[in-house]
């Protein structure tokens, strides 16, 4: 048994490791993102954030898993390669750190990431319970700090352009104490509070428009009058049982487009109106589109396109800086329609348009395959 064991482990150190040196020669595109550094809001209206830093790599074992973590880099690929915007545009974070972790979670949470099955269980990825501690800061916690870091930036950046989209981000589900369902760091709830202990906010709204409730959020905000949190999501799917957020709707099973958005029409505007925000931060998950393997509603491509227009656009038009986070989605293309929905803001708020477009190299290919 122990003989056994003792194979598991050296495997799991033989992977992430060949996981760490592969990431070291990323396609120049990716090398141009790697550092932190400011990058140039589009129309000085749409700033993007992203960073090398977000892509999990560990050997091919992070396949297993049914979140497409390389979705942020295909997306990233994907506007590069259409001309919509070049890696110099980019805004390319630093990582969260431990004291701006501590605005929301515990030192007890901060403590647990240092073991292995406990981190496998956050992220219901069973094989990392077998690699060392390090490997997995290294491999794994590293790219979640980076997308957190990456959404603070995005707030940062909303206050001064008036929309930031951080191509990662919305782990609404990550507890003050415990991370959970994929998430690690609630990096919408360190964001809001990194603002507000900065004195650049007072008040902030989410809007949760991932599948799954946003139950992280509601536990960490809850009777907190500052912040305001709105979650629209399936009703007889995980989380269960649901938290309280200040407004939930619940959608049943098979709730298509015209559903959908009558729902939002209706309930958005009041929820602004109540919350009165100083900053809204956007949880843009695509997992209600028809056809993906954690949910059962059926939204279209257009429907979600749509969706996130009306949230932005509504935010635009009451002078409220917005920050959108890219939340879940699981089914195969599930990048492709976050792509179309960053597509579509860029375009509306950048007229003049961007650069020629260009085929991506075979290495990019691979990389964000």
């Amino acid at each position: 048994m122990k003989k056994r064991r003792r194979r598991v482990v050296l495997a799991a150190v033989g992977v992430v490791t060949l996981a760490i040196f592969g990431c070291m020669c990323p396609p120049k595109s990716f090398r141009a993102v790697k550092r932190p550094r400011a990058g140039r809001a589009m129309n000085d209206k749409v700033a993007i954030v992203y960073s090398k830093h977000y892509q999990i790599n560990v050997g091919g074992l992070e396949k297993l898993h049914p979140f497409d973590i390389n979705k942020y880099a295909k997306i990233y690929l994907a506007l590069n390669t259409a001309g919509l915007l070049r890696p110099e545009d980019i805004f390319v974070p630093q990582a969260v750190t431990n004291e701006q972790i501590l605005l929301v979670h515990t030192p007890g949470f901060l403590a647990s990431l240092k073991d292995s099955k406990t981190v496998a269980r956050y992220l219901e990825a069973p094989i990392i319970a077998a690699a060392p501690a390090g490997l997995v800061d290294a491999a794994v916690l590293n790219a979640f700090r980076y997308a957190t870091g990456g959404t603070i930036l995005a707030g940062r950046l909303a206050l001064k352009h008036g929309i930031a989209i951080n191509l990662a981000g919305g782990y609404h589900h990550a507890k003050p104490n415990a991370g959970e369902g994929f998430n690690i760091y609630a990096d919408m709830a360190i964001a809001i509070r990194a603002l507000q202990k900065d004195g650049l906010i007072k008040r902030a709204l989410i809007v949760d428009l991932d599948v799954h409730q946003g139950n992280g959020s509601a536990i960490i905000f809850a009777g907190d009058d500052s912040v305001f949190t709105f979650s629209m999501h399936e009703g007889d799917i995980y989380p269960t049982p649901k938290e309280k957020s200040d407004l939930d709707v619940e959608l049943p099973a098979g709730t298509g487009d015209e559903e959908y958005l009558r729902l939002l029409a209706r309930h958005l505007p009041k929820v602004i109106k109540t919350a009165r925000p100083d900053i809204v931060f956007i949880q843009a998950g695509c997992d209600t589109l028809a056809g993906d393997p954690l949910a059962r509603l059926k939204m279209t491509a257009d429907g979600i396109v749509r969706r996130d227009a009306m949230a932005i656009d509504r935010c635009v038009s009451e002078g409220i800086p917005v920050v959108m986070c890219l939340g879940g989605g699981y089914s195969k293309n599930a990048w492709k329609v976050q792509y179309d929905s960053v597509r579509r803001t860029i375009e509306k708020y950048n007229p003049a348009g961007g650069n020629r477009p260009r085929r991506p190299t075979v290495k990019e290919k691979i990389y964000t395959k």
